[in-house]
């Protein structure tokens, strides 16, 4: 789960790292009373969108006075900003943030995560801060630096931050607040079940301040019913409509833009099946784990949520029965295909429990369904299909 920039300076300013004061608008009408909260001059107007790339956008803008202000949030507000998080609809903007103008000398990166592969805590540092560290990475590698921690309750020690920090080149006063700042990030990943906290850029201002000036934070979704003070920041609005739907059946989807609706029981056999659909040359339309035992209507809602996609040209089914059996599966697609007048090609992979009594079930259903014998032979079959 996202959360919006000015979410997550409220959280980093909860723990005691430094951020600049801003305030939250949803209404342009709230402009001059919540800016009475602020005592610079000059303001940063902030589109508020979960996706990276906003200033390119036009989505971020330095004003001098609150006429400017006003004028420049009336523009921003309502806008579809397009950048390369986005995709290509773009998001539309139904929040902004304003905050105080700060006076920057040096930009940094830094960002604090869950490193799967050694479960350990990783912190990536770099000196090249306000630019996509993807592609630091790529063209100049040695500007960025990555020191994994184990997980303790004390935190990392004041070795280990100053090996995260070195690269920054901190006078003895910045050295302190960083020690409190990298304290601050651990934290929120240990007591808030983030998955990702990235400040980019962390800033030095003119007179020697280290400020958070962009900040941004990913939850794990397995752990948000324990953290209701985390769920409760949601935007719905962020959200793709058919993922929030899926949410509400317990199911694992993601839209991507492909032609080829999947419907999978398991992760791994579902990358595995949007691998083979590109093999044969076509693209997916979505990532769909329906999981291990899934019932009738839970595959129901599964087949409708692919259907309602408008890019759907053809489906793959591929099932393989362990706990999900194969019987109960057909009786769900049969269910939902008479409910929603099916009118693309359908192919469908069984294998495991139940596997010919599923195959007995759509066979008599007197639906047109592509029955195929392994997953080469259901890729094959869906591709030609669909053309």
């Amino acid at each position: 789960m996202n959360i919006h920039e000015h979410q997550a300076k409220e959280i980093l300013k909860e723990y005691g790292a430094p951020v600049s004061k801003g305030v939250v608008i949803l209404s342009i009408d709230e402009i001059r009373e919540k800016i009475t909260k602020l005592k610079s001059k000059n303001f940063v107007l902030k589109a508020q969108i979960h996706a990276g790339g906003r200033g390119k956008a036009g989505g971020v803008k330095l004003v001098k006075n609150l006429n400017d202000l006003e004028t420049e949030a009336k523009r921003m507000m309502g806008k579809v900003l397009k950048t390369h998080q986005t995709g290509p609809d773009g998001k539309e903007v139904k929040r902004l943030y304003i905050e105080e103008a700060s006076d920057i000398l040096k930009e940094f990166y830094l960002s604090c995560l869950v490193d799967r592969e050694s479960s350990k805590i990783a912190f990536i540092s770099s000196t090249e801060g306000g630019m996509d560290i993807e592609k630091v990475a790529k063209e100049t590698p040695e500007k960025i630096i990555t020191n994994k921690i184990d997980l303790k309750d004390e935190g990392p020690s004041e070795r280990e931050i100053d090996k995260i920090i070195s690269i920054f080149n901190f006078s003895r006063d910045q050295k302190q607040v960083a020690n409190k700042l990298i304290q601050a990030l651990y934290k929120i990943i240990l007591t808030k079940d983030a998955s990702l906290v990235e400040i980019n850029p962390l800033i030095i201002t003119k007179d020697n301040k280290i400020v958070c000036l962009d900040a941004k934070m990913n939850f794990d979704d397995n752990a948000i019913f324990r953290r209701p003070e985390i769920l409760e920041l949601r935007d719905l609005n962020e959200e793709e409509p058919a993922e929030i739907e899926a949410s509400k059946h317990e199911l694992a989807y993601i839209k991507l833009n492909g032609s080829i609706g999947c419907m999978v029981n398991g992760a791994g056999l579902a990358m595995a099946t949007m691998d083979i659909i590109k093999l044969y040359g076509q693209e997916p339309a979505n990532f769909l784990d329906v999981g291990g035992g899934a019932s009738k209507e839970k595959v129901t809602a599964a087949f409708k949520l692919i259907l309602a996609d408008k890019n759907v040209k053809g489906i793959l089914i591929n099932i393989f029965g362990g706990i999900m059996r194969c019987d109960v599966l057909a009786q769900g697609v049969v269910e939902a295909a008479k409910q929603v007048n099916l009118s693309v090609p359908l192919v469908v992979r069984l294998a495991g429990t139940n596997f010919k009594e599923g195959k007995e079930i759509l066979e008599k259903s007197n639906l047109k369904i592509l029955s195929a014998s392994d997953l080469n032979d259901a890729a094959e079959k869906i591709v030609e299909a669909i053309k």
